[in-house]
This record gives C-alpha cells, sequence and structure tokens, in this order.
C-alpha cells in the first residue's frame, strides 16, 4: 500500500503510509510507544483491505496493489468480562486460537500486543511460538508488541521484518510516521522523566537492566536515530526532487510557448509583408496596363518584375491542423476557384500542375506560379461564381483575338507583351495563337521562342509565314 491513509481520520489531520508485506518477508513486527500509531496501522491495512476486496477506491497512491484474502483475522481490542471469567490474556488467547485453527496461506492476520497480559517471558515467548506457526501457514501477519524479545528474533529470523512508529520524545507526542526496518524504542524512561518522574528512581530503574539489555537496547537507539534521519532527508530530497520536475516543466512549457509565439509573429509578419507587396504589385499593374510611352513601359516591367522578387523572398506556407481541404494534382482543374494560403486571398487556376507540383493562379490582376500545397477549396467556390467565371470567358473570347503584332518591340517589351495576350487567349479558351515578330536579326524570334518554352498557357509551337514566304511569325498551339 503507497501512501495509504485510514479512511475514517479526517484528511487535514491523517498521516500517510507505505507498508509492505508479502515478498521479502511474511511477518512485520510493530514496536514502539503507546499512542504512537501501531494500533492505527493495523486498522489502516484491515480496512482498506477489506475495501478493495469489495470493489471499493481505497485511500492510497495509484500502483498499490492488494492480495484477495479469503480470509481477514484481526485480534484488536480487550474483551475482557468479569461475567465471563476473562482476563485480558483469556480474551487474547480465545481469538488467538480460533485464528491458528481456521488460517490458511492465503489468509491476513492482524494481531495488537501479541502476548500481553501474562508473564512477560513466557508472553514473549509464547508470542515467538505463534508467529513461526504462522509463517509456517504462509500467512501474512501484522503484529504490535512492547516485548524485546520479539524485536532480538525478526532481527535474526528469515520471514520476519522489524518496524517501529515514530514518536517525538522531545514533544512527547507521537508522527504516526511508520519506519519499516528498525525495531522501535518503548522511551518508557524518557517520557517519565518528561512526565516529572523523579531522576532517583529512574537513574535506579535504568541501573536494574543487564549490561546485555543495555547493550542492545543503545544499539537499537542507534539504528532508531540514524534510520530516522535517513526517513527525514529522504522526504526532504522527495520534496526537492518534485519541486524540480514541477520547474522542469513549467520551464519546458513557457519554451514552447515563447517558440510558437515567436514563429507566430514571424509568420503574421511575413504575411503582412507579401499582402503589402502584392497590393503593390496590383497597383504597378494597372499603371502599366495604362501606359502608351514605349519608354514608360520598359520601366514599368522592371518595377513589376521588382515586386515579383521581393514577393518570392516572403515565401511561405503557414501550417494548419485542417489538411482535408489540400488538393491532389489530378484535382486541379483550370478556372477552379481556390484560396492561396500564402496569401490569403481566393484566386482562379490557369494552368494544370507542373512536374514541381506548381500551378499558375490569377489573384486579382496578378499571376503567379503557386505550390498546390498552398491551395485550398474556396469558401465562395458556388455555382454563382461558376456563372460569373464562365461569363467572363464567353466576353473575352468575343473581343480577344488571335494574333498580336510586337514587331519594333524589344525582348522584355515583347516578353511583357506576349504573357498578357497568352493569358488572355487562354481564358478565352483559343486552340492557337499567332505572334507577329517578323525575321529581321532573329532576336527578337530568339528571345520569344525562350518564353514560349516555359509558359504554361503553350502545349507547342511552330514557324509560320508572314507576308510573301517570310519566317516572321510563330504559331503556338495552346493547351
Amino acid at each position: 500500500m503507497i501512501n495509504a491513509k485510514h479512511p475514517l481520520i479526517e484528511k487535514d489531520k491523517v498521516v500517510s503510509n507505505t507498508i509492505e508485506l508479502g515478498k521479502d518477508y511474511s511477518i512485520l513486527i510493530i514496536t514502539g510507544p503507546n499512542t504512537g500509531g501501531k494500533t492505527v496501522t493495523l486498522k489502516t491495512v484491515g480496512l482498506l483491505t477489506v475495501m478493495a476486496c469489495s470493489g471499493l477506491n481505497i485511500p492510497a497512491k495509484e500502483g498499490s496493489s492488494i492480495y484477495v484474502f479469503d480470509h481477514i483475522f484481526a485480534d484488536i481490542g480487550d474483551d475482557q468480562s468479569i461475567n465471563a471469567s476473562l482476563s485480558t490474556f483469556s480474551s487474547h488467547m480465545l481469538n488467538i486460537v480460533e485464528i491458528t485453527k481456521k488460517a490458511t496461506k492465503d489468509s491476513l492476520i492482524l494481531l495488537d500486543e501479541l502476548g500481553s497480559g501474562t508473564d512477560p517471558l513466557e508472553g514473549a515467548n509464547l508470542a515467538i511460538s505463534i508467529l513461526s506457526n504462522l509463517k509456517a501457514l504462509s500467512c501474512l501477519t501484522i503484529a504490535t508488541t512492547h516485548y524485546q524479545e520479539l524485536k532480538q528474533y525478526a532481527l535474526v529470523t528469515s520471514g520476519f521484518k522489524n518496524a517501529s512508529v515514530e514518536f517525538d520524545v522531545s514533544t512527547l507526542s507521537p508522527t504516526y510516521k511508520l519506519l519499516i526496518g528498525i525495531p522501535g524504542k518503548s522511551n518508557a524512561f524518557e517520557i517519565s522523566e518528561k512526565l516529572g518522574l523523579s531522576k532517583d528512581i529512574i537513574d535506579n530503574a535504568k541501573s536494574l537492566m543487564t549490561k546485555n539489555q543495555v547493550d542492545i537496547e543503545n544499539l537499537l537507539k542507534s539504528i532508531y536515530d540514524d534510520k530516522a534521519l535517513i526517513e527525514s532527508e529522504k522526504e526532504k530530497v522527495l520534496e526537492k526532487s518534485s519541486k524540480i520536475e514541477s520547474l522542469e516543466k513549467d520551464i519546458k512549457n513557457r519554451q514552447e510557448n515563447l517558440i510558437k509565439k515567436q514563429k507566430d509573429l514571424i509568420d503574421d509578419a511575413k504575411i503582412q509583408a507579401r499582402n503589402i507587396l502584392l497590393d503593390a504589385k496590383e497597383e504597378a499593374s494597372k499603371l502599366i496596363k495604362n501606359l502608351s510611352n514605349i519608354s514608360d513601359k520598359k520601366e514599368a516591367d522592371k518595377i513589376r518584375n521588382k515586386l515579383n522578387d521581393d514577393i518570392n523572398k516572403y515565401k511561405l506556407i503557414k501550417t494548419t491542423e485542417n489538411t482535408s481541404s489540400i488538393f491532389k494534382p489530378e484535382e486541379i482543374t483550370l478556372n477552379m476557384p481556390v484560396f492561396v494560403k500564402t496569401f490569403r486571398k481566393d484566386g482562379i487556376v490557369l494552368s494544370k500542375p507542373n512536374k514541381s507540383n506548381e500551378v499558375l493562379v490569377e489573384i486579382g490582376q496578378i499571376k503567379i506560379n503557386v505550390p498546390i500545397s498552398t491551395l485550398e477549396k474556396s469558401k465562395k467556390a458556388n455555382n454563382s461564381n461558376n456563372s460569373i467565371t464562365n461569363y467572363s470567358s464567353i466576353k473575352k473570347s468575343k473581343n480577344i483575338k488571335s494574333e498580336i503584332n510586337v514587331i519594333g518591340q524589344n525582348v522584355e517589351e515583347a516578353v511583357f507583351v506576349v504573357d498578357k495576350f497568352l493569358d488572355d487567349c487562354s481564358l478565352a479558351k483559343l486552340k492557337t495563337a499567332r505572334i507577329i515578330h517578323g525575321k529581321g536579326t532573329g532576336k527578337l524570334k530568339t528571345g520569344i521562342h525562350n518564353f514560349l518554352k516555359t509558359n504554361p498557357h503553350v502545349k507547342s509551337f511552330r514557324l509560320g509565314t508572314f507576308g510573301e514566304g517570310e519566317a516572321g511569325v510563330t504559331v503556338v498551339e495552346l493547351k
């Protein structure tokens, strides 16, 4: 029983004790002064065993283990009777006779003040004989006593174990702590002296003790004092260990919380930065659309490219517990409305996944490649949205031309214009498109062809004819 408590004592007063029996020894001898808690210990063991065997919860620490006994025998208290001509000794002996007749190897026996009420020498020897008989039966037994002979017998006999209840002589009060492994002292001389008995009487009593008795008593006192000190230090160590463990858990929890808060702050800051840059890029795109001067277009294109580079610096996938809305590559379709976790905005899918599991997504007026893992099902995705998208596609297909002329532009300008042209063609669901770039030095053609090789809308492309057989046009087959 680990940290077992008497179930009927108030919880703010009860003292817990750990009691072990049946592993290394089957007989436990508890000694110590009167009112020290010996009988309370017997009753605690008996009551908790009965409770456990009845299926009740017991006031003991988790991990306690109690055997299911066939009988629990107890000889506790005094049943002397004048009418029945029973003395204290006789009343105890009647109980013990019944116990020795009925006890089995599966019985628990609790004996209080075994052998008391008769000649001390005969009572001690009788107690030793009774306990030896119970040991031979393999009974588990706890007995309390004041007999010196029983203490000594338990010290040298296998299967027996001494225990004592702690007593504070300075305050004449018990601590009710059970110390297993050492015999107790009755402390009769010390208690009597504290209560006011003449020192002469006490000294005379001490002188009547034989040298062997004095030596044994001093040895027991030394063992008792050492054990008490060890137990006291052990409790302090356990208390400090418990506090250290609690502090370690607290520090670990605080550290984990700080790391989480730090990560959340960084993630939120990155998201805010990306959203700011995204808004700036959208504004820049609006400006580019309205510019007509070639030099201004070139400068605006540089601004757009720089903003793209800045946004890519803040790539972030903020982890979420809900992974049920993440797409598989085969689930991605063109014009699918999605929510882009990276930007916390809704967008439209403009391409199928590439080898890197990235798709082109239009967010507002911005088109950008993003990993599939950053996409979720759009909360705004419904029939009305689909109809709007389809209407936009139909409207675009009515107005879009399938041919664009970039003759006279440099490579950077032409690539920007072709990129926007192909986006519009894809949205309008055109199958082919023509890019007129002329023949010239071939630099513009090469630049455009290099761009077409990486464009997600392009399925294939080839040189066509322009004018009178000159290869100044590229025909693009769209996905």
